[in-house]
C-alpha cells in the first residue's frame, strides 16, 4: 500500500472519531436537556399561558383552566386527592430522584413550604419515572421533604393535563394552582428560592 493510502486512512480514522465524539456529545446534551433545568415550551396547545422574561409562565384569572384529576397513592404509601386542598394555594412539583436538576432545588421547596404553610399554601409533588418507590422514598428521607408526593413512574398523570401545559420531558416542572383549584402559573425548569417565591407570591396575594 502507497504512502498516500496509508495517510488517507488516517485521515479518515480520524474523521470518524471525530464524527463519534461530536454525536456522543449531542446525545448528552439531550439527555441532560430531556431532565434540564432550563426548558420553557409545553408543546402546543391553547394553555392560555403568557410567557415571562423569567422562564415563569402565567393564566390572568379570567381565563384560568381546571386542573385535571390529580389522585392516587403517595409515596409513603397514603391516598391523596389535590381536589381536597380546594381553597388553598397548591404548589405542584414534577420531580424524580434521577434527576440532578430536582435535587438542587428540593432544599429551596422544602424551606418554601415552611414559610408559606401558615398563609393556606399546599406543596404536593408528583414524582415520575422513578422505577421503585423506595429510590423516591430515599430521596424524600434525604432532603427531608415533609409534602406528600404522589407516585406516577408511567406519567399517568401528567398525560391529563392539557396540552400546552407540561412537556413530559422536561422534569422539574411547577405548577401553581389557584384557590379555585385552577391553573395559574408553570415553570418548566428548577427554581431558585426567589423564583420559587416570585411564581408563588402573586397568586397567594389574590382575593
Amino acid at each position: 500500500m502507497s504512502a498516500a493510502c496509508r495517510a488517507e486512512q488516517r485521515s479518515n480514522r480520524t474523521r470518524s472519531r471525530a464524527a463519534l465524539l461530536t454525536t456522543g456529545a449531542a446525545v448528552a446534551a439531550l439527555v441532560l436537556s430531556a431532565c434540564g433545568s432550563g426548558g420553557t415550551s409545553g408543546g402546543s396547545g391553547d394553555s392560555n399561558f403568557v410567557a415571562g422574561k423569567d422562564g415563569i409562565s402565567t393564566v390572568a384569572k379570567g381565563s384560568r383552566v381546571e386542573a385535571p384529576d390529580l389522585s392516587g397513592p403517595t409515596v409513603d404509601g397514603k391516598q391523596l386527592d389535590v381536589k381536597d386542598y380546594k381553597g388553598k394555594v397548591v404548589v405542584l412539583n414534577v420531580w424524580g430522584s434521577w434527576c440532578p436538576p430536582c435535587r438542587a432545588e428540593a432544599p429551596n421547596f422544602v424551606k418554601v413550604a415552611k414559610d408559606t404553610a401558615a398563609k393556606g399554601v399546599q406543596f404536593v409533588g408528583i414524582n415520575t419515572r422513578d422505577a421503585n418507590v423506595s429510590l423516591a422514598q430515599a430521596f424524600e428521607k434525604q432532603h427531608d421533604v415533609t409534602f406528600p408526593s404522589l407516585y406516577d413512574p408511567t406519567g399517568k398523570l401528567l398525560l391529563r393535563f392539557k396540552k400546552g401545559t407540561l412537556n413530559l420531558q422536561t422534569i422539574p416542572s411547577t405548577i401553581v394552582i389557584d384557590r379555585d383549584g385552577k391553573i395559574a402559573a408553570r415553570t418548566l425548569q428548577a427554581l431558585s428560592e426567589d423564583k420559587l417565591r416570585e411564581m408563588l407570591d402573586p397568586v397567594v396575594a389574590e382575593k
